[in-house]
């Protein structure tokens, strides 16, 4: 089967495969699947295949002997109180609890996406991206990411037999540039900010920095730029209906830097709700590192992007002054009606805290969406009878 092509929605250009279009904007595949009209029988959704369970509403990996997988998928979604989510009761007024905890139960249920096989959620993307990458017959991949993304495309191009680069901030915690190694990726640390890193990367892209074709020097596995990443981190959508009885939340709150995770839900609730599988697409929030936080800057001014007069450095895999998506990141906050909310370093600490007590063991940047959840209610954003989904992305085990 021929690989689907991309389109260009800003200039309607076509394209059998580049990373970006020549007028600049972004990709996305011209056919997308649509998932047929009507509520699916429930042997529709095989939970054995993980996500390519959904391999109908994937545009990529149509024929299974191109699907580069791990057994990904299919995470734990949980009753972040450990009660049944109907059962629970809202938040006491104060905020506190019987369990000391200091802010009262989260009213939520955590999808547990740390439970990936390299411990974060970029896994959704690194398997639709490189199965993507061995149809269209890719030799030599390169990503620039700061750690989660890089570790996600090295192991599952280690898994496919392609030659990967990884280019990463020169101060990338140790676990992740180590799981980067151990996958046979060679990582190039580069000093400077997180666009430098990106600059770097494009540079050694060659012939191909202008988003020419795959028969180039290398082909930029981007999970910001690269649209079958997308298509991989939609499925979260379809796991959450599917494991809710094809039931959509009131709201979910992700981590927002490049909004992989968050557009990836918005894109998968858009397809499910159009044909029919569910009734509405949830409020969707994100939650960016205070300090950079461009969407919230954008939406509510620097006092809001900046509350506390410092940077966020505990949430790095979110520090992204300017995500490749920002538009479409405010179409789906203002067509879902959500928003973006900074979260300063000191809440993001107290939530990791919480968390960890709690039994989940994360990693610092996924503590921000939890903490933005708190947030929420405290502004009546959120209800406190409102269902909600919070996805908990990183594993502790990675820091």
């Amino acid at each position: 089967m021929s690989p689907r092509r991309l389109a260009c929605p800003a200039c309607g250009a076509t394209y059998s495969d580049r990373w970006r279009c020549a007028c600049g904007a972004p990709l996305s595949f011209s056919d997308p699947p649509v998932p047929t009209e009507g509520p699916p029988p429930p042997a529709a959704v095989d939970a054995r295949g993980g996500l390519w369970g959904f391999d109908d509403l994937l545009a990529v990996g149509d024929d299974p002997a191109d699907r580069v997988t791990l057994g990904e998928g299919m995470t734990p979604l949980v009753d972040a109180d450990g009660r049944s989510v109907a059962d629970s009761p809202a938040p006491d007024e104060t905020g506190d609890d019987e369990t000391g905890a200091g802010a009262g139960p989260w009213n939520a249920a955590f999808k547990l996406e740390y439970v990936f096989p390299t411990g974060s959620f970029k896994d959704r993307g690194a398997t639709t991206t490189l199965t993507r990458a061995r149809e269209l017959g890719v030799e030599r991949v390169v990503e620039d990411s700061s750690g989660n993304a890089g570790a996600a495309i090295a192991t599952y191009a280690a898994r496919a037999g392609i030659a990967a680069e990884i280019y990463v901030p020169a101060d990338v915690k140790e676990a992740k540039l180590r799981a980067i190694r151990r996958a046979g990726a060679e990582p190039v640390r580069v000093e400077g900010s997180r666009a430098d890193v990106t600059d770097a990367c494009l540079a050694a892209l060659g012939d191909d920095e202008e988003g020419a074709d795959t028969d180039q020097s290398a082909w930029y596995a981007s999970h910001a730029w690269n649209p079958a990443f997308f298509e991989g981190t939609a499925t979260i959508a379809y796991e959450i209906a599917a494991q809710r009885d094809w039931t959509a939340p009131d709201a979910i709150v992700t981590p927002l830097g490049h909004g992989t995770l968050f557009l990836g839900a918005y894109r998968g609730f858009r397809r499910l709700e159009r044909a029919g599988w569910i009734t509405e697409i949830p409020r969707l929030y994100g939650a960016q590192a205070a300090g950079v936080a461009p969407i919230v800057r954008e939406r509510h001014g620097p006092d809001a992007a900046d509350p506390d007069g410092r940077v966020n450095a505990a949430a790095d895999g979110i520090q992204i002054a300017e995500p490749v998506r920002s538009e479409a990141i405010h179409a789906a906050l203002d067509g879902t009606g959500g928003d973006a909310i900074a979260v300063t370093e000191t809440d993001t600490a107290s939530e990791l805290d919480r968390l960890h007590a709690a039994g989940f063991y994360t990693e610092p940047t996924c503590a921000v969406a939890p903490a933005a959840l708190r947030a929420l209610r405290d502004r009546n954003a959120i209800a406190p009878d409102d269902d909600v989904v919070v996805p908990l992305t990183g594993s502790g085990l990675k820091t």
